[in-house]
């Protein structure tokens, strides 16, 4: 079967792509680590766990204005920029890409469901693949069109979320303590999931399977299909706009970092403001509270696309440049190591530090971990044509062994 030959070679990349993409796997870290290291509500409210005070609220700060929903926002819009690469390489050749596509988007749904239901709940590859096989349908439409629709989408979220917060009070009063207890949990629900995920294999499953279906049922069809479908629909129109090859004018990359401190920031600290002065109240905290940064955050990843794209343009050929293309060519496999790493170091059937490190340790793992992911994938695709987990997706897709030394 000719049209199912042939992944894209390393003459074919984009490498500004992959410099995005590097930067984008190794910053997901940053809010990722929260969910890895503590009980899950304080990933959404910082005071149902932890020291809040001092470092560790410099800390949280800096992590939730210049993180928080920006690097998953990065990596959504790449993905659908990839979707559109893909599809025009294939056709340019004059092969036929949907069945690729398909099959390919399929198999990560795979991954995504062993990764959620056996190792982590926090998986994304579940809820990128699903997108994807509705998004790939846009992929000829204008770039304006495809970006009006990614609002759109994006704005369904939002709307449900609000809808929420003015519904509350017609919920039944089981319904608002549930959510209640989840947003401030108390010692009881604290200390479960604490001897849980402490616990060996078999004791984490008690919580990935009470997570893993809410993750991938009501937050993907309340909340992640829309922003991350959207997302994937702009990125798509960003792309056909040659915004991800670097090889616009630096004013229009200037502009997108402006927009970002002159809008996305003061967003995002508004919605800071807010919940401070409201005291992380559930009702305004977790609905109506988090939409400055649910918008902001869009200003904001931008800004650091536009950022990125700079360094693209004046480091190209440097050291930074060509670790961190290497890392985004091995997205998918650093991705999923630093699930098996913080796995590792924090749940049972490793070290066990669940809930013992506080927001600063936290962030000094993501620095070594980005030492790690810096060197290391250089080195492997100096050997290797493929990162181990792409390697394994390619394989399957094309329904043969991939070669993978150089």
């Amino acid at each position: 079967m000719t049209e199912l030959t042939g992944p894209t070679t390393q003459s074919e990349r984009i490498l500004s792509l992959d410099v995005l993409r590097g930067f984008a796997v190794l910053g997901i870290l940053v809010m990722n680590i929260q969910h890895f290291s503590m009980v899950g509500p304080a990933y959404f409210n910082p005071t149902a766990y932890g020291d809040l005070s001092g470092l560790n609220y410099v800390v949280w700060l800096f992590s939730h204005l210049f993180f928080d929903m920006k690097f998953m926002s990065i990596f959504s819009m790449l993905f659908g920029a990839g979707i559109v690469l893909m599809a025009e390489r294939m056709e340019e050749s004059g092969r036929r890409p949907g069945r690729v596509h398909y099959r390919r988007t399929l198999i990560l749904l795979l991954f995504g469901l062993a990764h959620a239901w056996l190792i982590w709940t926090g998986d994304i590859l579940y809820s990128y693949a699903m997108c994807a096989l509705l998004v790939y349908l846009f992929r000829k439409k204008q770039p304006k069109t495809l970006i009006i629709l990614g609002v759109i989408s994006i704005a369904v979220a939002s709307i449900i979320s609000l809808g929420g917060q003015f519904s509350m009070e017609f919920w039944p009063e089981d319904q608002v303590a549930a959510m209640a207890k989840f947003w401030s949990p108390d010692q009881e629900q604290v200390a479960a999931e604490l001897s849980a995920y402490r616990g060996g294999w078999m004791a984490q499953n008690e919580f990935r399977f009470m997570m893993a279906p809410q993750m991938q049922i009501s937050g993907f069809l309340f909340s992640v299909s829309w922003r991350a479908g959207g997302l994937m629909l702009v990125g798509m129109g960003l792309y056909k706009l040659g915004v991800f090859s670097a090889s616009l004018s630096d004013k229009t990359y200037k502009k997108m970092i402006l927009a970002a401190v002159l809008l996305g920031l003061p967003l995002v600290l508004a919605g800071v403001w807010f919940r401070e002065s409201t005291d992380w109240a559930m009702e305004t905290g977790f609905f109506g509270g988090s939409q400055f940064n649910y918008w902001g955050s869009l200003f904001v990843a931008l800004g650091w696309v536009g950022a990125m794209m700079l360094f693209c343009q004046s480091n190209a050929g440097t050291r930074l440049y060509r670790s961190l293309a290497a890392t985004g060519q091995m997205a998918l496999t650093n991705y999923l190591t630093q699930t098996l790493i913080c796995t590792t170091l924090f749940y049972g059937h490793g070290f066990g530090l669940y809930g013992h490190v506080e927001r600063t340790g936290q962030f000094l793992i993501v620095l070594a971990v980005w030492g790690v992911q810096l060197l290391w994938s250089p080195w492997w695709l100096a050997r290797f044509r493929f990162g181990p987990f792409e390697w394994l997706w390619r394989s399957l897709t094309y329904w043969r062994l991939q070669p993978l030394r150089r």
